[in-house]
């Protein structure tokens, strides 16, 4: 078995809030910054009647037939660009992959359609989006879930089973709160409820009222504007537009961490110790049952942060060893 990587924090970069932040604002994301990935969009219609955008990375070059192709899930409200989807974009590219990232719905920069938007658990879109990628790329398919993507990718391949190896050929999630209750009260205290959760909230509460603007009589809008945590805002919004009960049903049913023995795919789970947003003592220390998860998880490195190297740092190297893994799973 191969070992699993280690990971040193710079000297000037201790601790998991600022591991979090600085890589997520300030570190490099890119080998050659003058030379970041470019992207082509495409739509594509949903089931439903409604779309997602997909961007797929377009940088002048053919592709080789057989070259592998990595697709992407992003974490809450992420985007293109999210500095784990540029550094893996990027990277993809000087390794001859493709690279493509489904936006999931609202979150691509135009309001989706449909009475629903996304959440942890959503494995049936997560599949509909790999059977898009599927369809388009001759070549093996992998996928990398951060955070919440992460979370809804495991959750597909607990359903598949043994299916899930005609789709891919292998998967990682990264920093995935895979105990949803535990990750969203972690973040309802403390230095996370007064920062990261008013971040997510600056974002989705336009979205969510947005929404009740083209399906008037969808949610109460007053229990909407006085949400100040995640729960909050998931009991009002997130769980009953997606036929959950309440919140707490929700965090309890989409959570990926009971059912990680299911998964027959080669999986590879990476989470610091020190994830601000998923807490230490809710995840797994030994792999599950079954044989096919992976389990790295370093002390230090923060929450989809593990930057490297000099002031200011980058973010590549931990999506390198991410990449190399997913090639040949061990």
């Amino acid at each position: 078995m191969r070992p699993s990587p280690v990971y040193h924090p710079p000297r000037w970069l201790p601790g998991g809030h600022l591991q979090t932040i600085w890589s997520a604002r300030l570190a490099r994301h890119h080998v050659d910054p003058s030379d970041p990935p470019r992207f082509r969009r495409e739509r594509w219609t949903t089931p439903d009647g409604d779309f997602v955008d997909a961007d797929w990375r377009d940088d002048g070059q053919a592709l080789a037939p057989d070259a592998p192709l990595l697709v992407m899930f992003h974490g809450l409200e992420g985007n293109r660009h999210s500095q784990y989807v540029q550094a893996h974009a990027d990277l993809a590219r000087r390794r001859g992959w493709g690279f493509v990232m489904p936006h999931f719905r609202g979150c691509s920069g135009e309001l989706n359609l449909a009475p629903r938007a996304y959440h942890s658990g959503d494995h049936v879109e997560i599949g509909w989006m790999l059977d898009q990628g599927r369809a388009r790329h001759a070549g093996p398919l992998h996928a990398v879930g951060i955070s919440l993507g992460g979370n809804a990718l495991l959750r597909w391949a607990e359903e598949r089973g043994h299916a899930a190896g005609a789709v891919l050929r292998s998967l990682a999630a990264v920093c995935s709160p895979i105990d949803l209750a535990a990750g969203g009260h972690a973040l309802g205290r403390g230095f996370s409820r007064r920062v990261y959760t008013p971040m997510f909230l600056r974002t989705m509460k336009p979205k969510a009222l947005a929404k009740l603007a083209q399906h008037p009589g969808l949610f109460d809008r007053e229990r909407l504007l006085a949400a100040q945590t995640l729960h909050a805002f998931d009991d009002v919004f997130t769980a009953p537009l997606h036929g959950f009960r309440d919140a707490d049903d929700y965090w309890a049913r989409a959570s990926a961490l009971p059912a990680l023995a299911d998964i027959r795919l080669p999986s590879l789970l990476v989470h610091a110790l020190n994830d601000p947003f998923v807490p230490a003592d809710s995840l797994p220390r030994t792999p599950p049952a079954g044989g096919h998860v992976r389990l790295w998880q370093p002390p230090e490195g923060g929450h989809v942060g593990f930057a490297s190297g000099g002031f200011p740092g980058h973010v590549l190297g931990l999506p390198a060893q991410v990449l190399d893994w997913l090639a040949s799973p061990a």
